[in-house]
């Protein structure tokens, strides 16, 4: 069956970096966009950023754009988000994601999260 399974997070100050993975499995991990969402406390899924099945065309939301950088290792079947500058706004649970191909902002499939805290 699918598998997305997160790691890499944790609570840095503000300012400090850190770099999620999301290990892939189950399918032909190089045939499919990948997506990172997001989930603060009391809010709904905000999606973050999306790269291409070959691993170009990174799209970003604004508010993360300078800040982070989507990648995959389609040979690892791995997905990445190096994340810098972190801001306490950055806090929320970190999903990676498989596009559906049917619409934007639609993903089939989720993995259970990492949390990252960003707090001084």
């Amino acid at each position: 069956e699918v598998q997305l399974v997160e790691s890499g997070g944790g609570m840095v100050q503000p300012g400090g970096s850190l770099r999620l993975s999301c290990a892939a499995s189950g399918f032909i991990f190089s045939s499919y966009d990948m997506s990172w969402v997001r989930q603060a406390r009391g809010r709904g899924p905000e999606w973050v950023s999306s790269i291409n099945n070959g691993g170009g065309s990174p799209y970003y939301t604004n508010s993360v754009q300078g800040r982070l950088t989507i990648a995959r290792a389609n040979a690892q079947t791995t997905l990445y988000l190096q994340m810098d500058n972190l801001k306490p706004e950055d806090t929320a649970l970190y999903h990676c994601a498989r596009d559906s191909g049917r619409a934007t902002y639609d993903w089939d499939y989720w993995g259970q999260g990492t949390q990252v805290t960003v707090s001084s």
